[in-house]
């Protein structure tokens, strides 16, 4: 393995132990005190002077973002990233550090990726004899509505602090505390949420011959839209199309002029996730076309989340040095989610590899039973669950160790070209 090695890994966590309640308290006050999307201005000015006071270079972007950096000689350039936005979820984990904001959680672990983030950015500022090179921590907004990441590239981020060898981050999931889990190739899915609002021609319920019903037309397009997983996409390839709403009308006894559907898709391959979203807009235009819609519908496109796919090299590497510190038995093969994530933007942005992996954050022994096919456990809730509670411990050091192992598999000098 190129980078500092377990000497440099040994001396930077050093500290680990003594920062300790450190990392609880960090946790608790996140936690208790969650922000929405765009709204982390609270959040944003705590990591921004945790990192000043390590002695990083902070700068304030994408509104409410962070981003520190922190040169140590020569070397590779590693940027490691976390989310910060809250969830609008009420809280319901009885935990007595829960949130104190009404309507408002940590529901999907952000407090978590902030925690480990600036715990990993602490230890590495304390022992910078023990690697060379550059450390860039990225606090991203907004992630939960897909915009965050862009706002921050928007803002400046790729001219303002220097190009990453490599783009790091990890999120929290309803794995066993204490495992990591990483995989080349897609890690989460892609995803596009589509306004479709298709045009009729209203009339009293008792005059339907006076009428284009698009109601009727917006119900025939859910039953169609279905046909573009089970009978246009080959076996085997993966694909998700959901129509979470549709919206018509205000009263029984008439027919409206208009009807609203909201479609969600989700796909682990570019064309794939073109010829869905070709199949939805023809298979509307037709519909329309079939029912003498007046108008031409209107499809607009939001909220959209690239694709997560890790770099083959970047994942092996990283994959190596997870399996020399934590031992190959806490290493776990991730498999692709069909959860989405707006990372991908800012190494995208600045033509850099990423490697993304997966953090176990609930009770080893609650999730075996929960696993046990003859038992009576309740499921381990999921992200963004009102119930959704990572244990601290050790969750947030091993998340700490991560970020730390993962950086210093690059900062010890120069790394090969990203091609290699």
């Amino acid at each position: 393995m190129d980078g500092c090695g377990s000497g440099a890994i040994a001396s930077v966590l050093a500290n680990l132990g003594a920062a300790g309640d450190w990392l609880e308290a960090t946790y608790k006050q996140l936690h208790s005190h969650p922000e929405l999307s765009f709204q982390e201005h609270a959040s944003g000015d705590f990591v921004a002077g945790a990192l000043a006071s390590f002695g990083f270079t902070v700068q304030r972007l994408g509104g409410t973002g962070a981003v520190g950096v922190l040169a140590n000689g020569d070397g590779a350039v590693v940027m490691s990233r976390a989310d910060m936005d809250a969830l609008p979820v009420t809280e319901a984990t009885g935990l007595p550090y829960a949130s104190t904001v009404a309507g408002v959680m940590h529901a999907c672990g952000h407090d978590v990726h902030m925690t480990a983030l600036l715990g990993a950015a602490r230890l590495m500022a304390e022992a910078r004899q023990a690697w060379s090179g550059t450390l860039i921590v990225v606090f991203q907004p907004a992630e939960e509505v897909g915009r965050g990441s862009r706002a921050m590239v928007d803002d400046g981020l790729t001219h303002k602090v220097p190009r990453p060898d490599v783009v790091l981050g990890q999120h929290v999931m309803p794995l066993p505390a204490g495992k990591l889990a990483t995989a080349a190739g897609p890690v989460l899915s892609a995803a596009d949420s589509l306004r479709i609002t298709v045009h009729g021609k209203g009339a009293h319920g008792s005059m339907p011959h006076l009428s284009v019903d698009p109601v009727v037309l917006a119900a025939s397009i859910v039953v169609k839209l279905q046909t573009i997983v089970s009978r246009e996409t080959r076996p085997g390839e993966f694909a998700v199309v959901t129509v979470g709403a549709l919206n018509a009308g205000t009263t029984a006894n008439i027919i409206p002029d208009r009807a609203t559907l909201l479609v969600n898709i989700r796909s682990y391959d570019d064309a794939v996730r073109t010829r869905i979203l070709a199949a939805i807009e023809r298979i509307v235009t037709g519909e329309c076309a079939g029912a003498g819609s007046p108008l031409p519908a209107d499809i607009e496109l939001y909220d959209q989340f690239p694709l997560t796919s890790n770099d083959v090299a970047a994942a092996e590497r990283i994959g190596e040095a997870f399996a020399a510190h934590f031992g190959p038995e806490t290493v776990m093969a991730a498999t692709p989610q069909t959860a989405s994530e707006d990372f991908s933007v800012i190494p995208d942005a600045f033509g850099a590899p990423y490697n993304y992996w997966f953090l176990g954050g609930m009770d080893p022994e609650k999730f075996r039973a929960a696993r046990d096919p003859g038992g009576a456990a309740p499921e381990i809730p999921a992200n963004h669950s009102p119930l959704f509670a990572p244990v601290m411990n050790p969750t947030l050091g091993v998340g700490v160790q991560a970020h730390v192992v993962a950086a210093l598999a690059y900062l010890a000098g120069r790394i090969p070209s990203s091609s290699s």
